[in-house]
């Protein structure tokens, strides 16, 4: 064998182990991987509830939803929260436009119908106006903690109950209508989401 035969033969050989470890060095880290995306996943998904309020995994069992066209939103899935085997708050994935894209919001409803919280899991408002609308700095979700379908579901200069984000007013108004939207399809699937038609 000639010395730049040898040489050929060597680097592949070389290549050929890189990439063998290579492929195995992937397929052995993949599920961590995998299963570390989908715990940090859960975890931004279940912050609409409050700590302490659920001892189930409520994404691992989506609940069927009827009719998920809202009138000015989408439900994109739905789960059931439980503490102790009783229900304890329903999530609702949803999704609504903004000023400069898609809404995704998560939220956690209790079993008398009252907003726990809320959750922004994307959106593409803009930077510093709408945008503000995923930072928890802004403190402007928590005034809809606590409410219920029920009052004027509205900016206060539409005339409504609501302030908003300075400098946001579609963004605004596209959240409150969304919430309002899952309020009411609460209220009108009440029985299926928490699964007391089960037991009739």
């Amino acid at each position: 064998m000639t010395p730049a035969l040898r040489n050929a033969v060597l680097l592949a050989l070389i290549a050929g182990l890189a990439v063998a470890v290579t492929l195995a060095w992937r397929q052995w880290t993949q599920a961590p991987i995998a299963e570390a995306e989908q715990q940090l996943h859960a975890r931004r998904w279940l912050a609409a509830l409050p700590q302490d309020s659920y001892d189930n995994q409520p994404l691992q069992a989506p609940l069927p939803l009827a009719a998920t066209r809202l009138p000015h939103s989408q439900l994109l899935a739905g789960y059931r929260a439980t503490r102790a085997g009783k229900p304890s708050a329903i999530l609702l994935r949803s999704q609504t436009q903004g000023y400069g894209g898609p809404i995704l919001l998560m939220i956690a409803i209790d079993p008398d119908g009252r907003l726990l919280g809320i959750q922004v899991l994307e959106q593409q408002e803009s930077p510093g106006l709408g945008a503000r609308l995923a930072d928890p700095q802004a403190h402007w979700l928590e005034q809809f903690s606590g409410r219920t379908r029920a009052g004027s579901w509205a900016l206060k200069r539409d005339p409504g109950e609501f302030d908003q984000l300075a400098g946001a007013t579609v963004t605004s108004r596209a959240v409150i209508a969304a919430l309002q939207d899952a309020l009411r399809y609460f209220d009108e699937h009440r029985a299926s989401l928490l699964g007391e038609d089960a037991h009739e």
